[in-house]
């Protein structure tokens, strides 16, 4: 039984880190249910015997949490700083839902596509603002992304060091 609760939270660490790059997956949350699994059912110590506390389960639910929900607004931020419209910020969300079937680049592009496309198109600042609106979402999607992949690996990693 023990092996399977491991197998069950390392499963639910890597599907975690994978949810953090496509979409549809809620990465961290999904990581963080593999230290859940391990608190729960499984030994949860680490290799100088201590065990994991609900301390630290709380504090990592709090980051997951805190990431989860920073996910949505640094694409918006980054837009915003750049110059962006709503609209840019729109454009960038549909593209970003088109490019999933192009995954993962198609979400890159798809992405930056659709705020340029839309803050030329709406706001009719011109091509130079357009590219910078796009510029920034697509250096906030990426911002988001890499900060999620960075707490599931750290999950990932405590998941690990419990087994």
């Amino acid at each position: 039984m023990e092996i399977a609760i491991s197998i069950l939270a390392v499963a639910a660490g890597v599907i975690g880190i994978i949810g953090c790059i496509l979409p549809g997956l809620p990465g961290t949350p999904v990581s963080w249910t593999g230290m859940l699994i391990l608190y729960l059912w499984g030994n949860g110590t680490d290799r100088m015997g201590n065990e994991m506390s609900l301390t630290t389960l709380l504090v990592w639910l709090g980051i997951v949490v805190a990431v989860s929900i920073a996910d949505y607004f640094i694409p918006m931020y980054f837009t915003r700083v750049t110059g962006g419209s709503r609209y840019a910020e729109r454009g960038a969300v549909a593209g970003l839902v088109i490019g999933i079937f192009f995954t993962p680049v198609g979400m890159i592009l798809g992405s930056f596509l659709g705020a340029f496309l839309c803050e030329l198109y709406y706001t009719r600042k011109g091509v130079v603002q357009a590219l910078k609106a796009a510029f920034g979402s697509f250096v906030g999607f990426i911002t988001g992304t890499g900060l999620k992949l960075l707490v599931s690996c750290m999950v990932m990693w405590k998941i690990i060091v419990y087994l």
